[in-house]
């Protein structure tokens, strides 16, 4: 039961004090704010939460609300924050995409329903008998009933049913258009990040970008009669969760899963067992390692085989450099440079596919390679034996050459970390950090509490919540989540490549 009322006597000068301060916020972002401010004239509430909308919409302030859901406390006012605040599709320009992933093409879609469709999956929930997709409409109309393209995938879709959705309760929709974000049953292929458009106007939206798994562990089923029945619950856990990866180990045959943290891992499996009722062994997490080169290196690779009937004939060049990618960059980046024909255009995207598939098995320890820049620059060809696959053989042999000189090395994920602790034990708690090969970014004092803002990689962080607890008598908290990926320091590079760390 929510009541509304007025500030208590013992609270209200704190609140005027809050008060004063967001208008006085509030007014430095609009000019007819701060001369009704500076005159000490009324601000109605309506003329505060328009500027305070503004103001959202252009990234000069963003509102901060408190709460908790599990008590359904301050939930309300959150939603009428959301409706108040938060920018609509009107107050966004149009969006753009490719018209396919093979056609560079731009296209624009404008939040209009006269428009073509276009809309992107974001969430996938697995129910019984059918799973659930949200989707948000950029333009035009989805209908249920319809058949749409997805265009990331390049099939087509039925779409069932429209849902909006209130909390547990459901409405079904007729159709639902530019702005709105509903349920859809019928999708059989779509993943979150997929595009729903009209086959006939075809656009690919720009995907969701997720940061790359950190830890992985082995896991199996503590009977082999459930083995069938742990690969259908991953792979739906998959389905629901792009930041969690499921995928068997050719070499020792295990279920290989990897996730964002040790932590992720664990509530996962926990699910598995309490929700789906499937007893499993998990083994000691592992850290996805990375690796990268360190210096540029060109190479050649020739692939030229006769062999009595048509023969292969390729030959390619490159150059590898290493570049930092920026949050919306791949971390890998192909550029072709060819100049004269050198190698027909219908043969770049094999050399392509040839470098990708070289860089995901690496030179040094069969990690995936990141943070590299490879330019095509030149190659040959032969007018009747060459072919795709002469081209990627070539490539694959150029890469790894060039990779082997380029002064390879190995890259380990690097956690933000964030400690609560009283002062008396910070001595203890920051010892223990610099022993993990942390780095302390800062410290502030907040609530009578130490907090200590570090990084620090992830291979000396596992088990690090008991550790804190043991250091501070129970009284320090932790939260971490990945940063980036950091050159590993040579002495720590020799044990992980020897097994011994």
């Amino acid at each position: 039961q929510i009541q509304v009322c007025e500030v208590p006597l013992e609270l209200r000068p704190a609140a005027e004090q809050w008060r004063h301060l967001l208008l006085e916020r509030v007014a430095e972002t609009c000019d007819a704010l701060m001369e009704k401010y500076l005159h000490e004239r009324p601000i109605s509430e309506s003329e505060l939460r328009a500027g305070l909308r503004q103001a959202t919409v252009r990234n000069l302030l963003q509102p901060v609300f408190c709460g908790s859901a599990l008590r359904h406390v301050g939930v309300r006012p959150l939603l009428d924050g959301v409706v108040d605040y938060l920018p609509s599709p009107l107050d966004v320009p149009p969006v753009e995409g490719r018209r396919s992933l093979d056609d560079p093409m731009v296209e624009v879609r404008r939040p209009d329903p006269q428009e073509p469709l276009a809309a992107l999956v974001f969430k996938v929930v697995p129910e019984k008998p059918v799973d659930l997709y949200y989707v948000r409409v950029y333009s035009g109309r989805l209908r249920g009933g319809s058949r749409v393209l997805n265009s990331v995938r390049g099939r087509k879709e039925n779409v069932s049913r429209l849902f909006r959705m209130f909390a547990k309760r459901r409405e079904q929709l007729e159709e639902a258009e530019a702005g709105d974000i509903v349920a859809v049953v019928g999708l059989k292929s779509s993943l979150t990040g997929d595009t729903l458009c009209d086959a006939k106007h075809p656009i690919v939206l720009p995907d969701i970008q997720f940061a790359p798994t950190v830890v992985s562990m082995a896991i199996e089923p503590r009977s082999s009669a459930d083995r069938e029945r742990l690969s259908e619950a991953l792979a739906a856990l998959a389905r629901q969760d792009p930041t969690f990866t499921a995928k068997g180990d050719p070499e020792t045959g295990q279920m290989i899963i990897s996730g964002m943290g040790e932590l992720h891992l664990e509530v996962l499996t926990n699910r598995l067992m309490r929700d789906m009722g499937l007893a499993v062994r998990v083994g000691r997490p592992r850290v996805s390692y990375r690796e990268t080169i360190a210096r540029p290196a060109e190479a050649e690779g020739r692939f030229i085989r006769q062999t009595g009937g048509r023969g292969h004939y390729a030959v390619v060049r490159l150059r590898l450099e290493p570049f930092t990618p920026s949050a919306d960059e791949k971390a890998i980046q192909f550029v072709s440079a060819v100049r004269g024909g050198a190698i027909s255009q219908r043969f770049i995207p094999a050399v392509r596919a040839g470098v990708e598939e070289a860089a995901r098995g690496g030179v040094l320890a069969g990690y995936p390679m990141r943070n590299l820049k490879i330019t095509l620059l030149d190659g040959a060809e032969h007018e009747v034996d060459s072919s795709e696959l002469a081209f990627e053989r070539a490539a694959r042999l150029a890469f790894e050459e060039a990779a082997r000189d380029a002064a390879p090395a190995l890259m380990e994920p690097i956690m933000r970390l964030e400690v609560v602790t009283p002062d008396c034990y910070f001595g203890a708690v920051n010892g223990d950090l610099h022993g993990r090969r942390a780095v302390i970014v800062g410290t502030e004092m907040r609530g009578g509490h130490r907090v200590i803002h570090a990084q620090a990689p992830l291979a000396a962080m596992f088990g690090y919540a008991n550790s804190l607890r043991s250091l501070t008598q129970g009284r320090a908290s932790s939260s971490m989540e990945f940063s980036h990926y950091a050159v590993v320091p040579p002495h720590v590079a020799d044990d992980i490549l020897s097994g011994t760390g």
